[in-house]
């Protein structure tokens, strides 16, 4: 194309969606076909905007907490999780409810279940505050377990039975600064219980490894993907730490031109709960300024498909 500088666009594979946000959104589409709008959702479903804006569309309303649910409508519970209170009161107010849970984040507070019922005192590594560490720390009794953020965290640690000890992880963590603070903790804790399989899942793992293998062929690395999403901030820690700088983006339009100044290869990723369309979109605005040639660089195929819940069966 005449007078546009070129570009390299190398766009990671996999990216987007996971299997469990494709389930969560189903979920979502899934109960207002069943049960007519509104259909009531606590927290985002998935931490992107553009997905919640599309949903509410649909007939989705987005609430904090139960107490703000109309009597006689249906719930959904996010992808993240919920402390066992949650499903509690639903019960108690006779709600309909259907839970939006990623198996894979069940699979950790089914681990914490074992745990805590044999006695161990439970370490969860992740970030204060996100909504699956919230839900997954509300599995067990206030006090049966203690988040761990760093390796510092580790340091610090007093703990009164150093044999009676397991952890689990945030599914959505950076693969490399969970394994230092897991070698922390069985250096200090040599008989701590282990996962039996990792907890952080096969989605992050995945894309995290996609995105070294751009880091070591670009110049910039675009994340597209929201701010309070947890694996798409990693996504950015992993390119940089690589040595290659990146940048977080919603849309299309928060890009930063100038950052692009003099770049001749870019990568472009997005976060498990950002749509394929958002990179599309992306892609499409650098052609108005670049004669862009993009590759695919693929790192693993992913082809794992979850169920949506019983509930919900006949109208999937």
């Amino acid at each position: 194309m005449s007078g546009h500088p070129s570009i390299r666009i190398l766009l990671a594979s996999p990216r987007g969606f996971c299997a469990g946000v494709d389930r969560a959104i189903k979920i979502v589409e899934l109960a207002i076909q069943k049960f007519g709008a509104p259909v009531y959702v606590r927290h985002e479903i998935v931490h992107n905007r553009y997905v919640v804006e599309g949903l509410e569309a649909q007939g989705a309303v987005f609430v904090d907490e139960l107490h703000e649910v109309p009597e006689g409508l249906p719930v959904v519970f996010s992808a993240h999780g919920v402390p066992k209170s949650v499903p509690a009161e639903a019960e108690k107010r006779e709600m309909i409810y259907v839970d939006a849970t990623c198996p894979l984040v069940s699979k950790v507070h089914r681990e914490v279940e074992r745990h805590d019922g044999l006695g161990r005192h439970i370490l969860m590594i992740g970030h204060a505050g996100h909504p699956e560490v919230i839900g997954t720390m509300g599995q067990v009794a206030e006090g049966s377990m203690t988040l761990i953020e760093t390796v510092e965290d580790v340091e610090k640690l007093e703990v009164t039975d150093p044999a009676n000890l397991a952890f689990v992880t945030q599914t959505t963590l950076s693969v490399d600064d969970t394994s230092d603070i897991v070698a922390a903790l069985q250096a200090k804790y040599p008989e701590i219980t282990t996962p039996k399989k990792e907890d952080i899942c096969y989605a992050t793992t995945n894309r995290q490894v996609a995105v070294k293998e751009l880091a070591k062929e670009t110049d910039r690395v675009i994340v597209i993907g929201a701010p309070n999403s947890s694996n798409s901030r990693r996504l950015v820690e992993v390119s940089e730490k690589a040595g290659c700088p990146a940048r977080l983006i919603q849309r299309a339009a928060d890009l930063d031109w100038d950052w692009l100044e003099g770049v001749t290869a870019l990568g472009i990723t997005a976060g498990a709960s950002a749509p394929e369309v958002l990179v599309t979109e992306l892609i499409d605005a650098i052609r108005t300024r670049y004669d862009a040639k993009v590759e695919l660089v693929t790192t693993a195929e992913e082809n794992v498909v979850f169920k949506v819940p019983p509930i919900l069966k006949d109208v999937a």
